[in-house]
């Protein structure tokens, strides 16, 4: 019987009982190299003619595994997984682009991703005309006769814009363009980009799918000759491979997806209403409150609104006293486990961009990013609201 709840889904995502002998959980195959019964099966193998493995770079069971569960939880015909989320991202362009090519993509976004088009540009010829993609029409407006890729970023790192998945899909389509959309935010969980039109889907998995910032991983699932170009070419080339341990510590990560994102995004609805009402918070960025610019767009393709919760604080000075006050939420870089953390994105994630650049994007220098957790949302607003007193 085919699941049909989400919940369901996540726990048995990737599942293949006979095949690994009842193994309820996954084995993890720590092997470099599978041997064959002859050199007629070696070179179906290879040539990919049969199904199979046959050096650990190019894949293995457990990683199949994972990349079957990924698939299946974003509605996908194929997936890919990978060493890292800029593994993903980096080995999913380099497989789709060319010298001479164009990219359009968000001004404000995950700043590596940012930093890595640049590089594209600067050294390959690899040109990115970056847009505020919370209005598809700049998508339209952006194209050029050589543009290959509309990167998408919803909700985006770390002002949480939304962009029309539907309208940006349709607008590709006519132009003949492939989307890309970072979904590392949402999560399956709250949105399936590839039902709006979107040809490929991106995951940092170190975030929300492994969940407990104790691994580093990356996935790509979307449409099958897509991901083939990934899986045939690009991971031989680029190496950004997956170890089997991480794999399989992504598959368990995944089996309490629902259960973590469902609280996360209750927990950070509260908070982002609380703070909305401090009179030492500014501004806040969360697509779930009605006073959200794209409230409704985000209720339309989203199921829930994600755990990511940005503010700001009205200075650098301000930022940074409010992070070092926390008692309670860690002060660090990453996001989506079932801890608090928080980050000043001026000082720490965002560094690395002008002030000129932060301030285009949207990234003030009082911006203050939450990634809220599962810990009681009592205690995290406790922490803030003694932490706010300081800035």
């Amino acid at each position: 019987m085919k699941a049909k709840s989400f919940f369901t889904k996540a726990v048995r995502a990737g599942e293949e009982l006979e095949k690994n002998y009842g193994a309820v959980s996954v084995p993890i195959y720590k092997s470099a190299i599978f041997a064959f019964t002859s050199a007629d099966e070696a070179a179906a193998v290879h040539s990919h003619l049969k199904d199979g493995y046959f050096y650990g770079r190019l894949g293995n069971p457990t990683q199949d595994a994972l990349e079957k569960a990924i698939a299946e939880l974003e509605d996908a015909e194929d997936a890919f997984a990978f060493a890292s989320g800029m593994g993903a991202i980096a080995t999913t362009v380099l497989s789709l682009v060319k010298s001479g090519d164009h990219i359009v993509a968000p001004n404000s976004m995950y700043s590596t991703t940012t930093l890595l088009f640049k590089e594209l540009a600067e050294k390959f010829k690899v040109e990115a005309t970056f847009i505020d993609a919370s209005k598809p029409e700049n998508y339209e407006e952006a194209i050029r006769e050589n543009t290959k890729i509309f990167w998408i970023e919803t909700p985006s790192n770390p002002l949480l814009k939304i962009t029309d998945l539907s309208k940006v899909a349709e607008i590709a389509s006519r132009n003949d363009i492939i989307t890309i959309a970072d979904n590392t935010f949402a999560t399956p969980f709250n949105q399936r980009p590839l039902n709006f039109g979107i040809d490929l889907v991106i995951h940092s998995a170190t975030k929300y799918l492994g969940g407990h910032s104790d691994l580093t991983a990356g996935l790509v699932a979307g449409r099958k000759p897509l991901i083939d170009r990934m899986r045939f070419h690009g991971i031989k080339l680029y190496g950004a491979s997956i170890a089997p341990d991480v794999a399989w510590l992504t598959l368990r990560g995944i089996k309490t997806l629902a259960l973590r994102v469902e609280r996360q995004n209750c927990n950070a609805f509260t908070i982002a209403k609380r703070l909305s009402e401090h009179p030492k918070v500014k501004a806040v960025y969360y697509p779930g409150l009605p006073s959200h610019p794209q409230h409704e767009l985000a209720r339309k393709q989203m199921t829930g609104f994600g755990g990511m919760v940005s503010f700001d604080v009205g200075s650098i000075e301000a930022g940074k006293r409010l992070v070092d006050s926390v008692k309670l939420c860690i002060l660090a870089t990453s996001l989506g486990g079932v801890e608090t953390v928080i980050q000043h994105s001026a000082s720490m994630t965002h560094a690395s961009l002008s002030q000129e650049e932060r301030m285009k994007a949207g990234i003030t220098d009082g911006l203050v990013r939450l990634s809220v957790g599962i810990e009681d949302v009592e205690d995290l607003i406790e922490d803030l609201e003694q932490a706010l007193e300081a800035c």
